[in-house]
């Protein structure tokens, strides 16, 4: 037994104080009932010399009656932390001081170490992928960006991203580029290796290692500098500003439509016949009701919406569905040397596994993106709608780069007839996609910042008017 086993409760004591104040934990609002310890093992021990420990934890954390399971990476070490661990304390247990291990570069090294062993420890599979060959020698950094998972950077070329909340079942991030790898992919970060299990008589992803691109601009920084450089210079035309974005976002497009057509090539198709439409359309007035009983600013818009919902079903068409990135949006795309290439495909945070690994309509991933443009184009403006502040020359040019982008995406997606979704052969479908994913941003807007609720209010009004 581990002393994080045998002293559980010191353990445990420490995580509810603790787990609320990490940027991946899922619910910090709410007030932790319970941690328990659902299983723990040590992974590399260099205590008797004088060095560290890593336990891996999986942890039961129960608050508002349901019960979450999250993945820690705990480091032990006797005496007192290097001063470069200190800001990843978690506190003392027993003799020892245990920490954040994924803030410790010489253990996240001994991770990929045995992820490049082919290592079992503990019933934890650590695999590296056929064929791939990992540098061992390369040196560590925690990535410190804002994000649900913990990414650690080897050398400029892997990135390895642990998982910190738990699903049972294979994770659609890994399960989808093992699949777009075995049919070459060119638009996805390579995967090198990954993490796996069972917990509690189900699978269980732990996490990856991948490609990393070095000296590269995610799709988010690239369009909001574009914007910035639009609202900067008010008299430039948008066609002639250096960073117009419209070529990028076509090529963008043609990206999308590529990674779209190699999962229909590896994971195949599936067809919605129209009498199934009805249960779709049931789909988003539920979503609808839930968040129309949360947020008052969505009711006069309600009638609208649901009209265009019922336009799915009215269409009369039958809906091809595959397997989708599921939460594509600009933040989720990298502009490398080579071209675009699309990360993340764990799909929706908010969505229950089941649904994100479900077949679904590809257009879902164009909404998403047609979403991200609008984004892009109004977030410079929060802060100053309600004080009427605006420019009305500026808000239609910001409108004018949102329509100019999100057209040459769609061209781009379109453009070589590789997908089995034509945007404008079914713009009910798409519509009412876009509507859907705004209806969902009013609820997380409304309940993380609420300055900035009102850029998807404003779409939906032209959605649900139009």
């Amino acid at each position: 037994m581990t002393a994080l086993v045998t002293h559980a409760e010191a353990l445990t004591g420490l995580l509810s104080s603790w787990l609320p104040k990490q940027r991946w934990f899922g619910d910090k609002q709410s007030h932790i009932d319970d941690v328990s310890v659902v299983k723990a093992d040590t992974w590399f021990d260099d205590l008797p010399s004088g060095g560290p420990r890593l336990d891996h934890v999986v942890v039961g954390v129960a608050s508002g009656g349901r019960v979450e399971r999250y993945q820690l990476l705990v480091g032990l070490r006797r005496g007192e932390l290097p001063e470069r661990l200190d800001h990843a304390r978690i506190g003392p247990v027993e003799d020892l001081v245990a920490y954040d291990a994924a803030h410790d570069l010489d253990l996240t090294g001994e991770i990929r170490d045995l992820i490049a062993a082919n290592k079992d420890v503990g019933g934890v599979r650590f695999r590296h992928e056929p064929g791939a060959v990992i540098d061992t020698d390369l040196a560590s950094r925690p990535i410190s960006a804002e994000q649900s998972n913990t990414s650690v950077v080897f050398g400029g070329e892997y990135i390895m991203k642990l998982f910190r909340k738990l699903d049972r079942g294979v994770s659609p991030d890994l399960e989808l580029h093992r699949a777009l790898r075995s049919v070459g992919s060119e638009h996805i970060a390579e995967l090198y290796g990954a993490i796996e299990g069972e917990l509690q008589d189900a699978p269980v992803t732990y996490g990856l290692l991948q490609k990393f691109f070095a000296n590269t601009a995610d799709g988010w920084a690239m369009a909001t500098a574009s914007v910035r450089d639009l609202i900067n210079e008010p008299e430039t035309p948008i066609a002639e500003l250096g960073s117009d974005f419209s070529t990028e976002a076509c090529r963008l497009g043609q990206a999308v439509a590529a990674v779209h057509r190699d999962l229909v090539t590896a994971l195949g198709t599936e067809v919605v016949p129209v009498d199934r439409l009805d249960s779709v359309v049931a789909g988003m007035n539920a979503r609808l009701d839930a968040v129309l009983r949360r947020v008052s600013g969505l009711a006069p818009f309600e009638p609208g919406i649901r009209r265009v919902f019922a336009e799915v079903a009215d269409h009369g068409e039958p809906v091809i569905v595959q397997r989708i990135h599921g939460d594509l949006h600009l933040g989720q795309v990298l502009r490398t040397l080579q071209g675009w290439v699309l990360i993340d495909f764990e799909g929706e945070p908010a969505r229950p596994l089941p649904e994100r690994v479900a077949k679904m309509s590809p257009l879902r991933d164009v909404a998403g993106m047609l979403r991200s443009f609008d984004y892009a184009a109004h977030h410079l403006l929060v802060g100053h709608v309600e004080a009427e502040e605006i420019d009305p020359s500026v808000d239609e040019r910001v409108v004018e780069w949102a329509d100019r982008n999100r057209a040459a995406f769609i061209e781009g997606y379109a453009k070589d007839g590789i997908t089995l979704a034509d945007p404008e052969a079914n713009p009910a479908l798409l519509r009412a996609l876009e509507l859907d994913k705004a209806v969902y941003e009013v609820a997380y807007e409304y309940d993380n910042r609420p300055s900035w609720v009102d850029i998807p209010l404003r779409s939906i009004a032209r959605l649900a008017t139009t």
